[in-house]
């Protein structure tokens, strides 16, 4: 890797660059165009011993209103290679950190690589697809993401890690910074490597997915169709970027859905939209040759976790679409309730205590906390 330096400019208002458009001007900020700057840029603010956080498309953070003290860190990088797969009849897509997650789908779509167009129109960048392994409508990244190549914090080295080493689960991973924790592993992804069945059209087999695109058999449709029909969908949602919606002007689903035990589901009322995680059915055990005896273990039943619906819990426990504390420039977005939305002018605190209300009242209802689903940043809910 050539190395090269990194620019630092005039910090500018984090509410400028984030879709929930709250935070002030750092202390410092560094823009990188280049993955050799990107690695430079952190290597130099680790050494300062600065605070820092990476900011691609800034749709996944909650700043708050305060001035934060350290280094943002900007990152522009751009580019996608078409690699060789080993599997027949697949390709591979390495797509720089800084490359717009959408411009790559769209990318896979335009020639005919299945895999992803179920996630199209989820905003930000390619470096935060793998961090919360992003998903929508029964799909993940981590269905098709090979590896990605990043650099740890702690020694500053670069290396090239598979995906099965990332943790990924619902929403998480080793990388994601949780609310009230850590992350398992402080690192900086540099790209992402997918693999992808070269298809202009594909049989759509998830349940979500097929409601969503309002399938009653099992043709194949054009992975084109898909994506016009999964952008139309999420626009309809207020989850398209648009800078006259206002209803946009937020982070997407603010709140997780919440994944319960199965004893805790049915505790819930039979109306309350829920789906089963299911367990890892393919699981392998490992019985030690000196005691195997000539009999397997009889199977145990593991009881599936559940994802439930937050919006639905939003929605009964009295909080309808529209809904705003008074005089709050911060509302739950009319089409969505979900989405917490900034109507202009709203500071951070003005969020966080709309979301603050929202977490209350489910509990009170429900006996669940709901999670946001961002990276806070000086805020606290």
């Amino acid at each position: 890797m050539v190395f090269s330096n990194p620019v630092e400019i005039a910090p500018i208002s984090l509410s400028e660059l984030t879709t929930l458009r709250t935070g002030a001007a750092p202390e410092r900020m560094l823009q990188v165009s280049t993955s050799a700057e990107l690695v430079e840029a952190l290597r130099e603010t680790w050494a300062r011993g600065d605070e820092w956080f990476v900011l691609g498309g800034g749709s996944n953070l909650f700043v708050g209103d305060e001035p934060f003290e350290g280094t943002v860190i900007r990152v522009l990088t751009r580019g996608i290679d078409e690699l060789p797969s080993p599997h027949q009849g697949r390709v591979r897509l390495r797509a720089q950190a800084g490359h717009s997650w959408d411009a790559l789908v769209a990318h896979a779509v335009e020639r005919g690589y299945a895999g992803l167009e179920a996630m199209s129109g989820i905003p930000g960048t390619v470096g935060a697809a793998p961090v919360q392994n992003i998903g929508a409508y029964g799909q993940e990244i981590q269905e098709t993401l090979v590896e990605v190549e990043l650099i740890d914090e702690s020694t500053g080295e670069i290396s090239v890690v598979p995906a099965a080493e990332l943790g990924l689960g619902f929403r998480t991973s080793v990388l994601k910074h949780h609310y009230g924790g850590e992350p398992l592993r402080r690192a900086v992804i540099l790209s992402v490597t997918v693999d992808l069945h070269v298809a202009n059209e594909r049989v759509v087999r998830g349940d979500q997915l097929r409601r969503a695109l309002g399938l009653q058999d099992d043709a194949p449709v054009p992975l084109t169709w898909v994506r016009e029909r999964i952008l139309a969908t999420r626009a309809s949602k207020g989850m398209l970027l648009d800078e006259h919606d206002p209803d946009t002007h937020g982070v997407g689903s603010f709140f997780q859905n919440a994944v319960v035990p199965e004893a805790v589901a049915r505790a819930l009322p039979a109306e309350c939209p829920q789906w089963p995680v299911a367990p890892d059915l393919d699981a392998v055990t490992v019985i030690p040759l000196a005691s195997y005896d000539g009999l397997l273990p009889t199977p145990r039943h593991e009881a599936s976790d559940v994802k439930v619906s937050a919006a639905w819990l939003i929605e009964q426990a009295g909080i309808g679409k529209g809904f705003k504390l008074p005089r709050s420039r911060a509302s739950v977005s009319t089409k969505h309730a979900l989405a917490l939305t900034n109507r202009g002018g709203a500071t951070a605190g003005e969020v966080a205590e709309l979301a603050r209300f929202i977490q209350s009242r489910v509990h009170a209802e429900f006996g669940l906390v709901l999670q946001p689903e961002p990276v806070l940043v000086g805020v606290e809910l």
